[in-house]
C-alpha cells in the first residue's frame, strides 16, 4: 500500500476544486466547493465516484445521506514539543488528538499520546519538592512525597486505556460546543504508579463516604489566584477498584508536561476527565463532589433520548460514568490507495471497564460483517488489539468499518442519539481506501 495524495480521494477532490474544467460540468458545473462534506451529502452517486476516484462497488448499501469517511476528517498534522505528529485543535488551553493511524501500537507511545487540558499546566513541575495530600473523611489524612509513595505502597505497572468523553464529538449534527475531537483523543500507554486504592485504605477511608474530589496544580486561564479551572471525582466504589493508579511515570519515563507531570491519577474506563493532571489533593466527601466541571452539563448526557438541537434542562442530565464500546481502525490509514486486492487491517477496541468479546469488520457499507482475530487484555483496564485481512471484488471506492461487541453483548451502533454536549460517540469507525487492483 502506498500513500500518493494526488491518488486519494482527498487528493482528487483538490484537483477538481482547483480545475473545475476538468471535470464533466454535468457533474460539477463551474462551481467552487467550500464545504466539502455540505457538497457531498447533496451529491449523487457519479458525482461522489468522480470524486473518490472510482466507482463504489457498494453503493447500494450506502445508508443514505452518508458522508464518505474520505472527508470525513482532516488531515494536517502540528507538531508539539515531546509529541508526533498531533492534531492541535486549540491552544489555550493546549488541546490535540493523535490520527489514528499513529495509534497503531499496542502500546501508546508517550509522544502519540493525546492532550486534554483545562487549564495552564503548572511552571514548577520538580518531583522532588511534589507532595500529595489526602484528607476530608478519612481517619488518617496524609501528605506525601512520590518518594514516600514509591517505598510505602506497591509499585506496579498497568495498560491502560484513557479517552477524553468527547472523543467523536466533531461527528454530531447539529455542532455541539467544545473542542471537535475526532477519534484520536484516546491512547493506551503503559503507566506506572501506586493503586489509588491501596492509598486510600491505608488513610482510612470512614463509612460515611459517598465520592472522591480531585485537585491539580494547573491554573484557571483567567489567571484569578485560587480559581480553579477542572476538579472532578468519582464514587467511592469506583475508586477502590484496583485498575485505579496515582501514576509518576509512562512508558518507563517521567510524565511528559502536558499529559500530567510529575504525578497524575489513571481512572481507566470513565472520562478521561476524571483522570486528574498534575494531582496535588484527594479529598474524601460525603456527597457527590460539585468541583468545576462537575456540575451543570459538563461531562453529563441528558436521561433521555432528545432530538437533535432540542434544548435539555439541567435537571434532566446525568453525570457520565463507564464509557462505552468502541473501537479505532490504526492500519490501513484513510485516504489511501490500495494496489492489489486485498489489505491487512488492524486496531484496537475496549469498552469502558468491561471486556471485548469480538470486532467485526466490513467493506460494503455494514452489509455483511467478518470477524476478526482478537487478542487478549494486557490486564484489566487495556484496549484488545485486533486483525484480519479483507478481499476486494473488484477496483473502485471502499469504506472499511469496525465494529466492537463487549462481554455483555453491547455493540457499537451505526448512529448514537444526539446530546447536547456531544459526549459519548461511539459509532463505526471508517477509513476510505481507493482499490487500484
Amino acid at each position: 500500500m502506498a500513500k500518493d495524495k494526488k491518488n486519494t480521494p482527498q487528493g482528487i477532490f483538490e484537483f477538481y476544486e482547483k480545475n473545475p474544467d476538468s471535470a464533466d460540468k454535468n457533474v460539477f458545473g463551474r462551481v467552487s466547493f467550500p464545504d466539502r462534506r455540505g457538497f457531498l451529502k447533496g451529491a449523487g452517486l457519479a458525482t461522489m465516484a468522480a470524486v473518490l476516484g472510482g466507482a463504489i462497488p457498494f453503493h447500494r448499501n450506502m445508508p443514505a445521506g452518508l458522508i464518505p469517511a474520505a472527508f470525513a476528517e482532516g488531515l494536517d498534522d502540528v507538531v508539539i514539543e515531546g509529541k508526533d505528529g498531533l492534531t492541535v485543535l486549540n491552544d489555550r488551553p493546549m488541546n490535540a488528538e493523535t490520527p489514528p493511524h499513529l495509534l497503531n501500537d499496542d502500546i501508546t507511545p508517550t509522544s502519540r499520546h493525546f492532550i486534554r487540558n483545562n487549564g495552564i499546566p503548572p511552571a514548577d513541575v520538580n518531583p522532588d519538592a511534589w507532595k500529595l495530600t489526602i484528607d476530608g473523611l478519612v481517619d488518617n489524612p496524609m501528605t506525601l512525597t512520590i518518594e514516600e509513595l514509591k517505598k510505602n505502597f506497591d509499585v506496579v505497572e498497568q495498560q491502560l486505556v484513557l479517552e477524553c468523553g468527547g472523543n467523536g464529538r466533531a461527528f454530531f449534527e447539529p455542532k455541539a460546543t467544545g473542542n471537535q475531537w475526532t477519534y484520536g483523543a484516546v491512547g493506551c500507554s503503559a503507566w506506572t504508579g501506586v493503586r489509588l486504592a491501596d492509598v486510600l485504605k491505608a488513610a482510612g477511608v470512614k463509612d460515611n463516604a459517598v465520592y472522591t474530589a480531585h485537585y491539580g496544580a494547573d491554573k484557571d486561564l483567567s489567571g484569578k489566584e485560587g480559581k480553579i479551572p477542572i476538579s472532578r471525582g468519582v464514587p467511592i466504589i469506583k475508586a477502590m477498584s484496583s485498575e485505579n493508579l496515582i501514576a509518576f511515570a509512562q512508558n518507563g519515563e517521567a510524565l511528559h508536561p502536558m499529559n500530567g507531570a510529575p504525578i497524575r491519577l489513571i481512572i481507566p474506563g470513565w472520562p478521561g476527565s476524571c483522570s486528574q493532571k498534575w494531582l496535588t489533593r484527594i479529598q474524601i466527601r460525603d456527597q457527590i463532589h460539585d468541583g468545576p466541571k462537575m456540575t451543570g452539563t459538563s461531562y453529563r448526557v441528558p436521561n433521555r433520548p432528545v432530538a437533535p438541537g432540542e434544548k435539555v434542562d439541567e435537571k434532566d442530565f446525568e453525570i457520565i460514568e463507564r464509557m462505552p464500546v468502541k473501537s479505532l481502525i490504526t492500519s490501513p490509514q484513510t485516504n489511501t490507495t490500495v494496489s492489489g486486492s486485498e489489505t491487512s487491517v488492524r486496531g484496537h477496541a475496549w469498552s469502558g471497564d468491561r471486556k471485548i468479546e469480538k470486532v467485526q469488520v466490513s467493506i460494503d457499507f455494514g452489509a455483511t460483517w467478518m470477524d476478526a482475530d482478537l487478542s487478549a487484555p494486557a490486564n484489566e483496564g487495556a484496549w484488545q488489539t485486533f486483525t484480519t485481512k479483507v478481499k476486494f471484488p473488484q477496483p473502485g471506492y471502499y469504506e472499511i468499518w469496525a465494529k466492537a461487541t463487549d462481554d455483555k453483548g453491547i455493540s457499537q451502533p451505526f448512529a448514537i442519539a444526539w446530546n447536547p454536549k456531544g459526549y459519548l460517540n461511539n459509532t463505526f469507525h471508517r477509513v476510505a481506501l481507493v482499490v487500484n487492483g
